[in-house]
């Protein structure tokens, strides 16, 4: 099957060629048929699987550029925002399509500007609940509304304010929601606000019989040691590293570089110029290492990824799944390595007793060389912490009246 074949216009065959794209991923096949009969639809596939050309096929051929804004992505992070406002640009060329991104973190005001000659809104829920708040954008005209990454927006807290969203687009919009998990919630949210969704679900991208995945029991204080070690010893293209806590994070990226490794950060206290500078710093390969957090990484489409280290075990099963399906990829080898200690026991047992048929392969360690951990300056962690109190209490209390919701229903 080729993009031919599915239907789609003149102009937007000629975008998805210029992008370098001839055959469709298995996502794109499924569901865009669908999306261009109007259809509702609930899609599962995992990230890097395509699905944004997917819905933004459908986003193109529907959208006039005489009407005003007539589409909305929601996604949960500012990075996703930004990779489907440049998807989305590319494949809109031939038909002049306005597409602008809304999300926190920077400035309000540009996007009150730019927002009243936009086609298409890429937001996240919290800045868009700002905008209507302010009677700054109008939803009134929506004809397609689309929830990307949903399973990590409602995790996140955001489900109060993605049914608000809702119920200010329009009865008679097509609704399409993707997810790498379709959980009950989602459901939920289908049965309420979608009519006679078509489900379709792509397999995993990762390759099994290319992944390898194995552990490392060692004591606390030789765990850095361990990382330095394996970086500089395993034959890796790009390497992600994932820890559970920002003051983590920084302190694995100052420590690498300490030792000569090229490292980069990505997690929420981060400026949004920062982090997007980092992150085009790592796909450009210019930094071999990015160092994360799961919810500052999660939709993220970076290719070439060889190894996934985890720093710390996450404490969501599911977040492990999304953590290693970024590598092993169309074809690719892909190695996975945890560094355990007696602190990681818990969760460790967490995911083995969730997915019972993954094999996690005991490492002995290896001689190591200890190095000489460098801290990170409390000051100004106490400051990054006082500053993002107000933003994490919110996404607390955003979860907390969450699950009083699911439980009242």
């Amino acid at each position: 099957m080729n993009f031919e074949s599915l239907g789609l216009s003149r102009e937007l065959l000629i975008a998805i060629k210029k992008l370098g794209f001839s055959t469709p991923t298995e996502i794109q096949k499924m569901s865009i048929p669908d999306i261009m009969a109007g259809k509702d639809i609930i899609g599962e596939s995992s990230t890097g699987s395509g699905k944004t050309l997917a819905f933004g096929c459908g986003i193109v051929e529907q959208l006039s550029p005489k009407e005003g804004l007539q589409a909305l992505v929601l996604t949960p992070t500012r990075e996703l925002a930004e990779q489907v406002k440049e998807s989305l640009r590319q494949i809109s060329t031939q038909k002049n399509l306005k597409v602008i991104p809304v999300y926190g973190g920077v400035s309000i005001n540009q996007q009150i500007k730019d927002i009243p000659k936009a086609h298409v809104v890429i937001a996240t829920p919290g800045r868009l609940m700002d905008h209507l708040q302010r009677g700054t954008i109008n939803l009134s005209k929506i004809k397609i509304l689309v929830l990307d990454e949903a399973d990590r927006m409602l995790d996140m807290g955001f489900l109060e304010d993605v049914e608000k969203i809702i119920m200010e687009c329009p009865t008679n919009r097509q609704t399409l929601f993707f997810s790498a998990t379709i959980s009950r919630d989602i459901k939920r949210l289908a049965n309420k606000y979608m009519i006679k969704p078509t489900s379709v679900s792509a397999e995993k991208m990762v390759d099994p019989e290319k992944l390898k995945q194995v552990y490392y029991d060692i004591p606390r204080n030789m765990k850095l040691s361990l990382l330095v070690h394996l970086l500089n010893t395993e034959n890796s293209d790009l390497a992600m590293i994932f820890c559970n806590t920002r003051n983590t994070t920084d302190y694995v990226v100052k420590n690498l570089r300490a030792n000569n490794i090229r490292a980069i950060p990505i997690h929420g206290g981060l400026t949004q110029n920062k982090r997007t500078k980092n992150i085009k710093q790592f796909n450009d390969a210019k930094a071999g290492v990015l160092v994360c957090t799961d919810v500052a990484a999660r939709g993220l489409h970076i290719d070439n990824v060889s190894h996934i280290y985890n720093y710390d075990i996450s404490n969501d099963s599911n977040d492990y799944v999304h953590r290693i399906g970024r590598t092993a990829r169309a074809g690719e080898s892909g190695k996975v390595i945890n560094l355990l200690t007696d602190r990681d026991y818990n969760n460790f047992t967490k995911i083995l007793d969730t997915y019972p048929s993954f094999t996690i392969e005991s490492v002995e360690r290896p001689y190591l060389k200890k190095i000489m951990a460098i801290t990170v300056d409390n000051e100004r962690y106490s400051q990054d912490q006082r500053r993002h109190s107000q933003k994490d209490r919110r996404h607390s209390q955003r979860r907390n009246k969450s699950r009083s919701y699911h439980k009242g229903n």
